[in-house]
């Protein structure tokens, strides 16, 4: 893997476990503020504080422990796949043939690039595995640095909805500043999702403050309940 597709990579984990941390702890902020404001609920900082740490902290080791077990998985998917693919070439000729044919070739071109892709086995395979079965190689590197990137980023981005809490701001001004906070390192992570993805940049931070926001909503809805209840 070359290094720029291993910072993309990266980037990828970045984007998506900084998402996650966000939603996270904004959720708990969310939910809280939720319950506040009916009135029943004087929970204070400190309280928001304990539990979006420890959720914090909670589902970023998850998080991380997810990110190396679920590349480990693939690796050894694709070693058992590799395996069975060695013993069997005409079917990879036939597998990537109706793959090329799915995707707009004539049965002649591919048929033929079929043909000549099979003349290279180890490209053959690779083509097999990426294309029609869809498996994404984690690569041949440690595994750790996958889990310590979305660990990091996990509790990096998701510490942002806390700071005001953490900051010991005014309680007046605390959720309001939470808010603040988390709206632009949503649009943070959606440049980031943008250039990791090559998507639409409008789409990239709209899909992700939209995410964000509903996540929220959702939260704060279920504090409201839960309070009035």
């Amino acid at each position: 893997m070359t290094k720029r597709a291993q910072f993309t990579d990266h980037l990828k984990q970045i984007v998506y476990g900084g998402n996650d941390g966000i939603v996270t702890t904004f959720a708990i902020v969310a939910g809280f503020a939720g319950a506040e404001a009916q009135g029943t609920a004087q929970i204070g900082a400190l309280a928001v504080l304990l539990f979006g740490l420890a959720n914090l902290f909670a589902d970023a080791t998850s998080m991380g422990l997810g990110e190396f077990l679920s590349a480990r998985a693939a690796r050894d998917m694709i070693k058992r796949r590799r395996a069975t693919l060695a013993r069997d070439p005409s079917a990879q000729v036939d597998a990537l043939t109706t793959h090329l044919k799915s995707r707009g070739l004539s049965t002649l071109d591919a048929t033929t690039m079929a043909s000549l892709t099979a003349k290279s086995p180890a490209l053959m395979a690779e083509l097999t595995l990426s294309q029609v079965d869809g498996i994404e190689d984690p690569g041949q590197g440690p595994l750790w640095p996958r889990a310590l990137v979305t660990f990091v980023s996990f509790v990096i981005f998701g510490t942002i909805p806390l700071l005001p809490y953490l900051l010991g701001l005014p309680v007046s001004t605390q959720t309001r500043a939470a808010v603040i906070a988390t709206f632009i390192a949503l649009i943070l992570l959606g440049l980031l999702r943008h250039v990791a993805t090559r998507a639409g940049l409008v789409r990239c931070v709209g899909e992700t403050v939209t995410l964000g926001g509903v996540c929220a909503g959702v939260a704060y809805g279920v504090g409201l309940i839960v309070a009035g209840g």
